[in-house]
């Protein structure tokens, strides 16, 4: 779905990123004076507080508002891995609400922005180095199974990077190998994001973005292909159904 922007939607994102931007940044510098004095749990309720701002000031500038399917499909008693499609910065912000306590899989620069990056640092995130890829795969697994031992959900987004609305992109295994690792259950989450916050994109678009939440899948006494199948398979049935994909 191919949309013009208007210089409504432009003076639209301009008024969202005068806001986000300055309170990110205060947000996240008074996050560092006082994050380090704070057990983790509670250090990640307080810096959070800032994606809820994100998301309603989303809604209020540029009217990009959503809704959850299948919330009770998240397991409740025991930690777990996401896997989720990836095509915004809309679900970066929204999912540190959704997921919690949750320690993200993100690539290693993103700790070097200056105070973002910074406090996104104290947050316990699995930052990789991708040029590494061997390198990457055992700390994803170690650090990914000590997260999880603790009872901190792990978020993976198994295309890598951002893939735009329209591709599919190759899933990596790596969701599949942490959770048959710590024998803890795959949760697969779709979202269509990439057509209201594209990718890249200053303008959004207003509307809803729709969260669907598969089943839990198992992965005890299972393989990582099992595994891996079941939950990518879904995943990629979703965005079909969600016109996320060009047949």
């Amino acid at each position: 779905m191919i949309r013009q922007p208007t210089l409504f939607l432009y003076l639209r994102a301009t008024l969202f990123y005068i806001g986000f931007y300055p309170v990110t940044i205060l947000f996240a510098a008074f996050c560092l004076l006082v994050g380090w004095a704070l057990p983790f749990r509670p250090r990640f309720k307080l810096f959070t507080l800032m994606n809820y701002f994100s998301m309603a000031w989303l809604y209020l500038c540029c009217g990009v508002k959503y809704r959850i399917e299948g919330r009770e499909n998240l397991p409740q008693g025991q930690a777990y891995v996401v896997v989720a499609n990836h095509s915004s910065e809309w679900e970066t912000l929204f999912l540190q609400t959704l997921i919690r306590p949750q320690s993200t899989v993100l690539k290693q620069e993103l700790l070097k922005i200056p105070f973002f990056g910074w406090a996104l640092a104290m947050l316990k995130p699995i930052a990789l180095d991708r040029s590494k890829r061997r390198g990457a795969l055992k700390q994803l697994l170690t650090q990914g199974k000590a997260r999880l031992e603790d009872g901190i959900n792990v978020v993976i987004f198994p295309q890598g990077t951002r893939v735009a609305t329209g591709k599919l992109g190759k899933f990596n295994k790596g969701g599949a190998m942490l959770a048959a690792s710590a024998q803890v259950p795959v949760v697969p989450l779709a979202h269509d994001a990439g057509l209201f916050w594209p990718g890249k994109s200053y303008v959004k678009y207003p509307g809803t973005v729709t969260v669907r939440i598969g089943t839990a899948v198992a992965s005890v006494e299972r393989s990582i292909d099992e595994i891996h199948s079941e939950s990518i398979g879904w995943l990629e049935a979703q965005m079909h159904a969600m016109h996320l994909i060009d047949d």
